[in-house]
């Protein structure tokens, strides 16, 4: 490894916020240009914790995480703060999130009653806004379904005057749709082929050696003269490629054809009523009063997603056991709301509501969507949290889009030409675990005006239902590494708005000119300081610093 550069000296000059009357202190971050790239693989210990590992020391693209517990934190106490996780559900009695749950101290539990009058009856530790619903169907799906008796076989010029905008919309919803279902069943069509064909093959390769657990080497020492067993063994080969068995391998490939199937039968489902279950109009923002206060939902598997995050956020860091968050002094307060297949606008405005009248000072957002049909709601609530300094973190989006190239991701705080509506919005796009050319995520979207910076998002360790732990990733990984550090801001600088520590947090981050890949296409290129607003990478270390010295020029 080549010396590194020592730390450059911390300069100060002011910088104003838009809602500020005091200005905040710039810190002059490190040249991380002159960090070796990473060539070795993280062993498996490593990647549990690489999300927090300091790039100048480690050589990680993590946050600095533990550096800042290190150095800054130590034993400083701060104060608690409440994080909203608009998800999927959350196992508030797992083991490495029990004892951060946040608790509606004006509700008493189980009396059937709405003690505290929020309209909410026993939400001890959050509300449900889904029942027991979790497949949906896409917007796109929900869309087509309503329209298509009215639009399906029209042209614009058959259209009224008032119709006509629903009407693009409905016909890109159709193409788009029309060009998934086929190459959805497609690809499951490939899935369940290649299954048949490894089933068979690992059964005679099992007979002949004797074992199941055979290794990629043992396979590869093999001379057959039985063209049946060559055939078996070359294609074998290749599922060695995606993982390091067949068993594994054969796990992988049926929970993707699990995930397509239920793509093809629910997300793009267009004889669907999964709402009618919960008995409101999901066309009436005024009618609240449907859900119930099973924050987890229905199943640990539909809650899996929500528990990841909860746990990247807050996961207990001083009992010693599975995974530690970005965070030590905070409650997660869950508020569930998003399926498998996506969210109702009416759903996630609220939810945003009820986070912010319950006391959530940052809100998680790791969802979206390209279509809605009352992205007003969920303005409005954004503006209202705004109205009462809260800080909303919103996932990218994980189709490898640039989001400003005219593709539109729901939530956002953006209307037309790029102008923001709000400053309490910070969204986020997904960093992989090396520091290279390779150091944006694959999937991520990204955009010079529509993505702020970005966060750790690859193979991400964290809790999920029933007391077990699992590597994720996404957008949606990414977005809870950066509420943590939000969180811990408020919690050691309660003085800064939501819109001081979105700064504190754009500002205080690395960048670096490394001409970075995008979307997985090596031919797809640009400078990693050129694909988000502030062009860099969240670093709690330079954040807390930067908060520090602002909090010293007050």
């Amino acid at each position: 490894m080549k010396r590194l550069i020592p730390a450059a000296l911390m300069a100060a000059f002011a910088l104003h916020s838009c809602d500020t009357t005091a200005p905040l202190v710039q810190v002059q971050t490190e040249n991380v240009d002159a960090v070796p790239t990473k060539v070795a693989e993280l062993t498996e210990d490593q990647l549990k914790s690489w999300d927090f590992q300091d790039l100048l020391h480690d050589t990680i693209p993590g946050m600095s995480v533990d550096k800042t517990y290190a150095e800054i934190i130590k034993n400083k106490t701060g104060k608690t703060v409440v994080v909203g996780v608009v998800d999927s559900g959350v196992d508030i009695e797992h083991e490495d999130l029990d004892g951060v749950i946040w608790t509606n101290e004006d509700e008493i539990p189980n009396n059937g009653k709405d003690d505290d009058n929020n309209g909410y009856i026993d939400d001890v530790h959050g509300w449900n806004f889904l029942g027991n619903i979790e497949a949906e169907q896409l917007e796109m799906s929900r869309i087509i379904q309503k329209y298509d008796p009215i639009f399906k076989g029209k042209t614009l010029d058959q259209i009224a005057a008032k119709d006509k905008e629903m009407f693009k919309t409905y016909t890109a919803a159709r193409e788009e749709y029309d060009k998934e279902y086929q190459e959805n069943q497609q690809q499951l069509q490939q899935y369940q082929q290649i299954v048949q064909f490894v089933e068979q093959a690992h059964k005679l390769m099992s007979e002949e050696l004797g074992k199941e657990d055979y290794t990629k080497d043992e396979l590869a020492k093999q001379e057959f003269a039985d063209p049946m067993m060559i055939q078996a063994k070359n294609g074998l080969m290749q599922m060695f490629e995606y993982e390091d068995s067949i068993p594994k391998f054969l796990e992988s490939i049926n929970e993707g054809i699990t995930s397509l199937t239920s793509r093809l039968n629910d997300n793009l489902n267009l004889d669907g009523h999964y709402r009618d279950v919960l008995g409101d109009d999901p066309d009436d923002i005024k009618d609240v009063t449907y859900g119930d206060n099973n924050v987890m939902g229905p199943t640990a598997e539909g809650a899996m997603h929500g528990t990841h995050v909860a746990g990247i956020i807050a996961a207990e860091r001083t009992n010693g056991i599975g995974a530690n968050g970005v965070a030590n002094n905070v409650k997660i307060m869950t508020v569930r709301a998003v399926p498998d297949g996506d969210e109702r606008d009416k759903d996630i405005a609220l939810a945003l509501r009820y986070a912010v009248d319950n006391g959530a000072k940052v809100i998680n957002t790791s969802f979206g969507k390209y279509y809605a049909t009352h992205p007003e709601w969920v303005y409005d609530a954004i503006k209202y949290a705004a109205k009462k300094d809260v800080l909303i973190v919103n996932a990218a989006g994980n189709e490898s889009y640039d989001l400003d190239g005219g593709k539109t991701v729901y939530p956002n705080d953006q209307l037309a030409d790029n102008i923001e509506f709000a400053d309490n919005v910070i969204t986020i796009g997904a960093l992989n675990d090396v520091y290279s050319g390779d150091l944006i995520a694959p999937f991520s979207n990204y955009g010079k005006s529509n993505v702020d910076i970005f966060a750790p998002g690859m193979k991400i360790w964290s809790t999920i239902p029933e007391n077990k732990y699992r590597f994720l990733q996404g957008t949606s990984m990414a977005a809870p590494e950066v509420a943590g550090v939000a969180a811990m801001l408020r919690s050691y600088y309660p003085q800064f708005s939501a819109a001081q520590i979105k700064q504190i947090i754009m500002q205080s981050g690395t960048t670096s000119n490394m001409m970075v890949i995008l979307g997985g296409e090596p031919d797809n290129t640009r400078k990693f300081s050129e694909i988000s607003k502030s062009g860099k990478m969240v670093n709690m270390y330079n954040a807390f610093k930067m908060a520090e010295l602002s909090s010293q020029n007050q």
